[in-house]
């Protein structure tokens, strides 16, 4: 046999078997290596898919949580609040994933690291992210193998008290990235022997059947594979708007098309939650601090619109009397009621771009912009005053508070949003100085009155107890025998370096402050103690009696007749020899109120004056519905008694109606003998002033009695 014949056709048929066979099989290798080749790149992408969502989604969190944290941690670190800096610490070391919370000063300091026993407060940072958080003057993202720090300044106006620090444990999200992985593995695992052993099955076959399945895979697992992993970067920068992929497949792969697309649905849902909740005030449904604070910096920014825009603060008057004296429920709903009629003022009158914002409380920011500002702020604040002035039905009650308005413009008070915003305030504070339910636009000057009241304030806090404050003690006299029936306590301050400060002044400061309940509380105890030793005998000056002046902000607080009672037990004076003067608006603002307290005092032996009568509103029906022992006319009629007709005629009158209700009258001013005669004409029963008596230190009236 020929080598010829050696190599027939059986042979060339063996050899192209072998020849195919060798090439199958090294198609075979080839695949299996683009199938591990695949595997991998799968897993990868998986991994850096999950990955990415993950960390955008705890560093979203973490922007969040460390804004809201700063935000509420700027007055306890301002007044050194370590108890209220622990709880909030603690509360946002409960939210999932949180490794670790960190509260440090602008030194650098710890101070609270969420534990109860605080070992390390005071005490410096010194791990690896330390240095970059301290250095950071905003937001700052960090990450370590193990956690992603979101650090965040904690300010106070312009002043930098600290930050804070929260850390995010990674091992969650190196789990679920794991878990998926292992899942995306596991399935292409299963999908690849299922195709080997076909492929093994059909070995003999042709070779487009190893060519088709090596299609079938690209287009089948590669491709939307591929499509996931671009969408999953696409969302991992924010990109939430990326069109989805869709698959009607029923296998592995469609259900994870169909899941990616679920989870990123969800994933741009709840991203769209927590914009709208930092962003918008939960009462109102209005812009919120923060989101106005954004827009505001935009617009001042020289690539934003630019040009004169106004702020105008709006604060309700009085509205913390809605809340003591109804509950916060009614609070609410006067909110609202606010709320909607300065939306609908801003719509009319504050032009397209007017930004309306609530910034807590019941404080209310509006921003407009765009041709005369200061004309269109004229007209919204006016408008605004108007409105709110009205009265409101809450809870089956008429209430009747109102609103002050500070105005500040754009770039005529200031050039930066921390400033506008403060002159906004000092004008909103003015306007209410100015007697509320009014505005006011914001002047240099008022810096000024602002740094004095502040000032004032400091300084009447303990002036009690450094002994600078004092009583003088006025005459009062009965005018049918000209005979000294009591006396009125006058409260006086002498600073040692502003002088003698008049009442006027620091009375005002001691009631906005809160500090008259404090004062006022020293000032009765002092008085009846006072008059308890008003005591010689049998020459009647033991029942001489003193009055003692009431602020509002006592008659509202519910528990003056406790107080009294407390002072007279421990003063020894009796109750009939009290008497307490409130001013008629006090007791007309929540005449139920007052009415409560009066006839508790009524029923401990205490009398009652309406002070400044003839100035308010007070009229016959707030004298039947409210028990008083006597009226106080202003001094404003006593002095024109001689010269004015019509101040005479209403004294007179004044007079009548409360005798008619068995009322005494008290003249207040008498500066002159003719005053003096046409009040015991006219049968007013108690009189004091210059001409009757000025007012004495405790001795000296002790001297005047004698």
């Amino acid at each position: 046999m020929s080598p010829r014949t050696r190599f027939g056709l059986q042979a060339q048929l063996a050899l192209a078997l072998g020849l195919t066979l060798a090439m199958v099989l090294a198609l075979m290798g080839v695949l299996l290596q683009r199938q591990r080749a695949m595997q991998a790149e799968v897993d990868l992408l998986g991994r850096q898919a999950v990955e990415a969502m993950a960390a955008e989604g705890l560093t979203r969190r973490g922007a969040a949580m460390a804004q809201q944290l700063a935000d509420a941690l700027a007055n306890p670190m301002y007044y050194s609040d370590l108890d209220a800096i622990g709880t909030l610490v603690r509360q946002a070391r409960r939210q999932p994933d949180v490794a670790y919370v960190l509260v440090f000063d602008a030194a650098g300091n710890m101070v609270n690291d969420g534990s109860w026993d605080m070992a390390s407060y005071g005490q410096p940072m010194h791990d690896p992210l330390a240095a970059r958080a301290l250095s950071s003057t905003g937001r700052l993202t960090q990450w370590t193998d193990e956690t992603i720090e979101v650090s965040q300044g904690v300010e106070l106006g312009q002043a930098r008290l600290g930050g804070v620090r929260i850390g995010y444990s990674l091992d969650e999200a190196k789990a679920s990235e794991e878990r998926a992985a292992g899942l995306l593995r596991g399935r292409l695992d299963a999908l690849a022997r299922r195709h080997l052993g076909w492929i093994a099955a059909l070995l003999g076959g042709l070779l487009c059947v190893f060519l088709g399945m090596a299609w079938y895979a690209q287009r089948t697992l590669v491709r939307p594979i591929r499509a996931l992993a671009q969408s999953a970067r696409a969302i991992g920068v924010g990109d939430y708007d990326v069109p989805r992929p869709i698959s009607q497949r029923r296998d592995e792969v469609g259900e994870l098309v169909r899941a990616f697309s679920e989870m990123s649905e969800s994933i741009s849902r709840h991203d769209r939650d927590v914009r709208r909740m930092a962003y918008t005030d939960a009462l109102t449904g209005l812009t919120n601090r923060l989101a106005f604070r954004e827009s505001l910096d935009h617009r001042l920014l020289p690539r934003g619109s630019g040009g004169q825009l106004a702020l105008l603060f709006a604060d309700i008057d009085d509205f913390k009397r809605v809340n003591d004296s109804l509950g916060h429920e009614a609070g609410d709903e006067v909110l609202l009621h606010f709320a909607s009629r300065i939306r609908d003022a801003v719509q009319r009158l504050g032009g397209d771009d007017a930004v309306l914002a609530r910034f807590g409380g019941d404080e209310f920011v509006i921003m407009i912009q765009g041709g005369d500002v200061r004309a269109a702020a004229t007209c919204l604040a006016q408008e605004m005053v108007q409105l709110l002035g009205q009265p409101l039905t809450v809870q089956g009650r008429q209430v009747f508070l109102g609103t002050s308005v500070g105005i500040t413009l754009f770039p005529e008070d200031a050039a930066s949003a921390s400033a506008l915003m403060k002159n906004g305030d000092v004008a909103m504070y003015q306007a209410k100085m100015a007697g509320k339910n009014c505005f006011r636009f914001y002047s240099r000057a008022m810096d000024q009155a602002v740094e004095r009241r502040v000032r004032l304030e400091a300084a009447l806090r303990g002036a009690w107890d450094r002994d600078e404050m004092s009583l003088v003690y006025q005459p009062i006299y009965r005018l049918a025998d000209n005979c000294i029936v009591g006396a009125e306590a006058l409260l006086r301050w002498q600073h040692p370096e502003m002088g003698a400060i008049s009442p006027v002044v620091f009375i005002e400061v001691a009631e906005q402050s809160g500090l008259i309940e404090q004062i006022g509380a020293r000032v009765l105890r002092a008085a009846c103690a006072a008059a308890a030793r008003w005591h010689h005998g049998g020459d009647g000056t033991d029942t001489l009696f003193v009055s003692v002046n009431v602020s509002p902000r006592q008659l509202r607080s519910g528990d003056l007749p406790e107080l009294v009672t407390q002072t007279l037990r421990d003063t020894g004076l009796s109750a009939g020899r009290l008497h307490l003067e409130l001013t008629e608006t006090a007791v007309i603002g929540d005449e139920a109120h007052a009415s409560t307290m009066l006839a508790k005092l009524h029923r401990a032996g205490v009398k009652v004056w309406l002070d400044d009568f003839g100035t308010g509103f007070s009229g016959l029906s707030h004298l039947r519905r409210v028990p008083v022992d006597g009226v106080k006319i202003d001094r404003s009629f006593v002095a024109d008694l001689q010269r004015n007709p019509d101040d005479l005629a209403l004294t007179t009158a004044i007079i009548a109606m409360a005798h008619s209700l068995g009322i005494s009258v008290v003249a207040e001013g008498v500066e002159k003998q003719g005053q003096f005669d046409l009040l015991r004409e006219r049968g007013c029963d108690l009189a004091q002033g210059f001409w009757l008596g000025y007012p004495l230190n405790e001795d000296e009236f002790i001297q005047l009695l004698a």
